[in-house]
């Protein structure tokens, strides 16, 4: 009697232990160091330990648990709203040429990344839509972004997407964290440059906080609550009614493009009519439900699946750390040129490129406490990384995806 019994864990229970696993994520951050120092989430700690004892249980008690995952589906669908909330694409003016410059050289490292993905998938002998995943998908996109598509491409039947994404992106969030910083200081050193000032820094360079951050009233607080329910909520039902449009003249698209590009036009009509909408919970909401996704999302992962992909997962790191060291380098700081801001450009471009924004901010923070503040660095990594590069990423993915080298041909239903 080798059978294992399954444990079915509710949507209200999976939620709880979701909340708990953050908690716990947060503890052991602070407990260890080095997970503080290379800026690995809460989310990915907490849920980490949770997949390890759902792995202990399957091991010694032969017990399955599997979570619930309607409530994860509607976090999903929050916080790619949220991102197309955000985008503000009368933003992207204020950065000019340089900004330009950084926009034109992200979306060719995504093709890069996708590039160099699919061609370590095809010498592997796997599906080349797998090399999309561990692209550009799980370094430029990180874990929510990953974990999104891969459920995505397994529904087409793209067989243990997620095994494939949460390796591959949890690999890139402890990587380019490592990656980023050291490089960006060989630039600096490398050139013999500096900023303004020089020397160690007292002042943390960090961008200035969003606007609408300030506290509000009670009542206005939660009438700007309410007023953001209803435009996630608009956005939500214009995705869906966006991607019918869509099916109807044969085109695919995931249910969580489809409201981050409703949440793009809401957010840009408004401000073209004088009514911008209030980004401060926006923010927090996205924040929120990108945790709670991530962390309910993970902690179902079959460790014992990563463990055997271990060595195609370790190759495509160091190819993609190769190919984006390499554009950071060779093309962005040198069109940027090759002075102490484009430095520091190309630092936040490899924090967000091989990682996650927190380890741009993070990365660039450091340059500019040992070298001199570089405020222009800080404002191009903002405007592009807050925004442009999660559109852009979901526009080359959904580009590669869908050609017919990419396609994904579900098993055959009969003779």
């Amino acid at each position: 009697m080798d059978t294992a019994s399954r444990v079915t864990v509710d949507e209200l229970a999976t939620l709880i232990i979701g909340v708990l696993a953050l908690f716990l994520g947060r503890w052991i951050r602070q407990s260890v160091p080095f997970l503080r120092r290379i800026d690995m989430p809460n989310a990915v700690v907490g849920a980490m330990a949770v997949a390890v004892c759902v792995l202990l249980l399957q091991i010694f008690l032969h017990i399955d648990v599997v979570f619930g995952s309607r409530t994860k589906d509607a976090l999903l669908l929050i916080f790619f709203t949220t991102i197309g909330l955000s985008a503000k694409l009368a933003a992207l003016k204020s950065g000019g040429k340089p900004l330009a410059i950084l926009c034109l050289v992200t979306v060719a490292a995504l093709v890069a990344q996708n590039l160099s993905g699919a061609a370590l998938a095809a010498a592997w002998g796997a599906h080349p839509a797998y090399g999309i995943l561990v692209g550009s998908l799980s370094f430029v996109g990180g874990p929510g972004t990953a974990m999104a598509w891969a459920k995505e491409l397994q529904a087409q039947g793209l067989q243990g997407a997620p095994v494939v994404a949460v390796g591959a992106s949890t690999f890139a969030v402890i990587v380019g964290a490592l990656i980023s910083g050291p490089v960006t200081g060989w630039i600096v050193a490398r050139h013999k440059l500096h900023g303004q000032s020089g020397g160690d820094a007292d002042v943390t360079f960090a961008p200035p906080p969003s606007k609408g951050a300030a506290p509000v009233p009670d009542s206005g607080q939660i009438e700007s609550l309410l007023s953001t329910l209803l435009v996630l909520s608009l956005a939500i039902l214009m995705g869906e009614k966006l991607n019918a449009l869509a099916r109807d003249a044969g085109l695919i698209l995931p249910g969580f493009l489809s409201a981050m590009i409703a949440g793009v036009v809401i957010t840009n009509v408004a401000d073209a009519m004088k009514h911008p909408l209030d980004f401060a919970p926006i923010e927090k909401g996205g924040a929120v439900s990108l945790q709670l996704f991530l962390v309910i999302a993970l902690m179902a992962t079959p460790l014992i699946s990563v463990a055997a992909i271990l060595v195609p997962l370790a190759l495509n790191v160091a190819i993609q750390v190769i190919v984006t060291v390499s554009i950071a380098y060779f093309v962005l700081f040198r069109l940027l040129g090759s002075d102490y801001d484009a430095a520091v450009t190309s630092g936040g471009f490899l924090g967000f490129g091989l990682s996650s924004m927190p380890v741009a901010m993070a990365t660039m923070d450091e340059v500019a406490r040992r070298y001199g503040p570089s405020p222009k660095a800080f404002l191009l990594i903002t405007l592009a990384g807050s925004f442009f590069v999660d559109l852009a990423n979901a526009v080359v993915a959904k580009v590669f995806l869908g050609l017919p080298y990419f396609s994904i041909v579900a098993p055959a239903s009969g003779g």
